[in-house]
């Protein structure tokens, strides 16, 4: 299709429209010393067969997983995806649906999403989940949101070990509604720090695992946030769900979390898409959309967009959330992935990565690396002290064709020389093994 501009004459009536004198003044809002001042240094055209072989050339300068062993985490891993994900996931009628407002052309969406309401909710142990979110980020910040309306309240206690960018996220939600968050000092319990926040906070945020790789009892926590009339929020991993005990056993009123790991690829960090779920008081404070099962006059079974209040769309100041994408399609391609691999493959997949990791940590204890917390329990994500500069190490990493694990010491100075590395399915024992190799030589310069 050809792109066709507007004239000189329609831009001058668009112009007076503004009461503008001419296209420069739309940007006087940009600083002066933020602005170009000169054409963009682009290449002329290209013929299609010259782009294609330019992009390749320049495509060939990345670094993917698809060629080098990846060992980091932090919300996103390098999961194994199988075939038929894809394969079904982008067929026509599924990446081209619009939004289910219209139940009657909208069955095949609206089944495949509560499928995927029912998957989530089973997996967090909670009451209800909703149709998805952009990603755990926002998840969280929704979560965080909802308490502050439920309670009325505007502190927020995060858990110490939440990781730094989920936090970076909610305070920027929080400090539009006056809101404000408190951190659980380093090496003070969560539970502890709740009880003697001076004010009644409106949630306790804790994740499982932290940033350090632990998992630690909720049970403490949820019930000091409740003695302080809070919601108590679970910032879940969706894969370790299938080996520990869910956030809704263990008391929590919300759960919520990162999706990626479940069946979408990592994609220079997204798009992905963010799980809610919560217990039963809380349903009709949910973002976003619900999908329900209902029965038609016949008595036929159907799927319909329900609970979904009605001021987000036209009194967006009185609604509980005014978020308005679910990502769908990603949370289709969770919805094949758990499909496929039914419970017990879910549990293979974090056993797999969990029984790696040890070997890994059995491999570094003679080099002197050795996990920051040694006696807390972890799964297949740990926080390893390392004698030294983590940005160096992953360099060296880097140059034996290695992605090493995150420096955490970037997010926290108290952090340096804390080096996170996951391990998942799709790490070999060779590729471990590669590793050590390199953490070896790196120590031995």
């Amino acid at each position: 299709m050809r792109y066709l501009p507007h004239t000189e004459a329609e831009r001058a009536a668009m112009l007076e429209v503004l009461g503008l004198s001419d296209v420069e003044a739309l940007f006087d809002d940009i600083p002066e010393a933020a602005r170009l001042r000169r054409p963009l240094d682009v290449p002329g055209p290209l013929a299609e067969w010259e782009l294609m072989r330019t992009m390749a050339e320049r495509s060939r300068q990345n670094r993917s997983v698809a060629a080098w062993p990846c060992f980091l985490g932090g919300l996103f891993y390098d999961r194994f995806i199988p075939a038929a994900v894809g394969a079904l996931a982008f067929r026509g009628e599924f990446a081209t649906a619009y939004t289910p407002y219209q139940p009657e052309l909208s069955q095949g969406t609206l089944a495949s999403i509560y499928e995927f309401q029912s998957m989530m909710a089973s997996l967090t142990g909670m009451a209800v989940a909703q149709a998805s979110m952009y990603d755990g980020a926002s998840a969280l910040a929704e979560a965080v949101l909802l308490a502050m309306g439920a309670t009325g309240r505007t502190a927020v206690v995060c858990a110490e070990g939440v990781f730094p960018e989920l936090v970076q996220v909610v305070a920027t939600y929080v400090a539009a509604r006056g809101g404000r968050i408190h951190t659980a000092p380093a090496g003070v319990p969560l539970e502890r720090a709740v009880a003697d926040l001076p004010e009644d906070p409106a949630a306790v945020v804790m994740p499982f695992p932290d940033v350090y790789g632990r998992f630690l009892d909720g049970r403490p926590v949820a019930a000091a946030a409740h003695a302080r009339g809070a919601l108590a929020v679970a910032v879940a991993d969706p894969v370790a769900l299938a080996l520990v005990e869910p956030p809704g056993a263990l008391g929590f009123d919300i759960a919520v979390g990162e999706g990626q790991p479940l069946g979408n690829a990592l994609a220079y960090g997204g798009p992905t898409f963010g799980f809610f779920a919560v217990t039963e008081p809380w349903v009709r404070r949910m973002p976003g959309r619900l999908v329900g099962q209902a029965r038609d006059v016949d008595g036929r079974r159907g799927f319909v967009l329900t609970l979904q209040a009605r001021e987000q769309h036209i009194r967006r100041e009185k609604a509980t959330s005014n978020i308005c994408s679910n990502h769908a399609l990603n949370a289709l391609q969770a919805t094949i992935y758990l499909s496929l691999l039914g419970p017990e493959g879910l549990r293979e997949v974090a056993r797999l990565s969990a029984a790696k990791m040890r070997y890994l940590v059995r491999r570094l204890e003679p080099l002197g690396i050795r996990p920051a917390w040694p006696d807390a329990p972890y799964l297949y994500e740990v926080a390893f002290r390392v004698p030294g500069s983590v940005a160096d190490l992953n360099r060296h990493l880097l140059g034996q064709g290695i992605i090493g694990g995150a420096d955490l010491g970037r997010y926290d100075p108290a952090w340096a020389g804390l080096w996170q590395v996951a391990v998942t399915e799709k790490r070999s024992r060779e590729e471990i093994d590669r590793l050590v190799e390199g953490v070896r030589t790196w120590m031995s310069r």
